[in-house]
């Protein structure tokens, strides 16, 4: 990991004793979010509620957790029950013109960040960047979306929402449990008791929150940049040991599973949002060169066209899947196209919305 802002969070999830130093500073931004909390909760500051169904996933941490593979699982999962979503994202790393920007196939991650990117990319679905929420759900819903997923949006209290999720990171935690600038929280872990759902990504290496789900990353595939071909895992499309590089919130989980899949890899660690130059991804031993699909979006044209992306899911257990339907079924009927093919088979009795 690479600067000042690296070195600080990893220092933050490891509880280095000098942050205690940061401690008045602390406590001035615990009360700065309680008070922007308690105007938005008071009226105070403009709430607007979208007329369909607003999912928010989100972390209380800085530093990648798994949000984006959640969100790309919560649109297949719904695009499958008939729904049509769209994703709203702030679009960190990108700068459009204009906003809110739509993203379509010739949309740059530079323009609209690498997640946004990423997620129009994967989930096949309307995808919004917009640092202003509440105008990006506006211009989804008249993409014809009926329900929105809000991707980092947990922050974002402008926009109202129905169902709020928090991915944690199962090596990393709550690291020391403090706020910016004594540690890694955005927002005290009180937040959790108002939330609907807290999902921890992989093993837990900490207590989990009681009633916390559980879910998994899966390699799914490999992909050559250049081309787009895809490949089974196994057998590997490389030969010998390889170059690996990461630019998300804990590359160490990448190599990890470069690790598992038997590759032997090289790590080149990055700051989570990097943009790369192509000196960076240049190596002069002929290894050939792997990423995870967050960096391919900022890769291409830069990194050589024989490069491999590893392509991963989401896995939740099968314990959240049921909890989101059920909740999903509580919140809304519906929509409309399935109510009635659901209502023909069974001759019209009434319908819930389950797989």
């Amino acid at each position: 990991m690479r600067g000042v802002g690296e070195r600080w969070l990893a220092a933050a999830y490891a509880g280095s004793p000098w942050l205690a130093l940061l401690r008045p500073l602390e406590g001035l931004y615990r009360v700065a979010v309680a008070r922007r909390s308690a105007a938005y909760a008071a009226g105070r500051r403009e709430v607007w509620h979208a007329p369909v169904p607003v999912i928010v996933v989100g972390n209380l941490t800085l530093g990648g957790t798994g949000k984006s593979p959640l969100v790309a699982w919560l649109v297949r999962h719904l695009v499958a029950c008939g729904w049509r979503p769209g994703i709203i994202s702030r679009g960190y790393g990108g700068k459009s013109a204009a906003y809110p920007l739509l993203v379509d196939d010739q949309t740059l991650a530079a323009q609209c960040g690498d997640e946004p990117r990423m997620l129009a990319d994967q989930a096949g679905v309307p995808v919004v960047a917009d640092p202003d929420r509440p105008r990006g759900a506006r211009r989804l819903l008249a993409e014809g979306c009926d329900i929105l997923i809000s991707d980092d949006g947990l922050q974002h209290l402008a926009l109202g929402r129905d169902l709020e999720l928090v991915v944690v990171d199962g090596a990393r935690g709550f690291g020391n449990g403090r706020c910016l600038p004594a540690g890694p929280l955005r927002e005290p872990l009180s937040r959790l008791g108002g939330v609907d759902a807290v999902v921890v990504n992989g093993e837990p290496a900490f207590p989990p929150p009681a009633g916390a789900f559980r879910m998994g990353l899966a390699p799914v595939a490999w992909r050559r940049l250049g081309d787009g071909e895809r490949r089974a895992l196994s057998p590997l499309p490389f030969d010998g040991p390889v170059h690996a590089v990461a630019g998300i919130g804990r590359p160490a989980r990448f190599f990890e599973t470069l690790a598992g899949l038997g590759v032997e890899a090289m790590p080149h660690p990055f700051g989570d949002h990097h943009a790369y130059r192509a000196a960076e991804l240049a190596f002069d031993d002929g290894r050939p060169l792997v990423m995870t699909a967050k960096d391919a979006v900022k890769c291409r044209g830069l990194a050589p066209t024989d490069s491999w992306v590893l392509e991963v899911e989401a896995a939740p257990d099968p314990a959240f899947v049921r909890w989101f339907e059920e909740r999903l079924a509580a919140l809304c009927p519906p929509p409309a196209d399935t109510r009635d093919d659901m209502n023909s088979r069974a001759g019209g009795a009434p319908a819930h919305h389950q797989e």
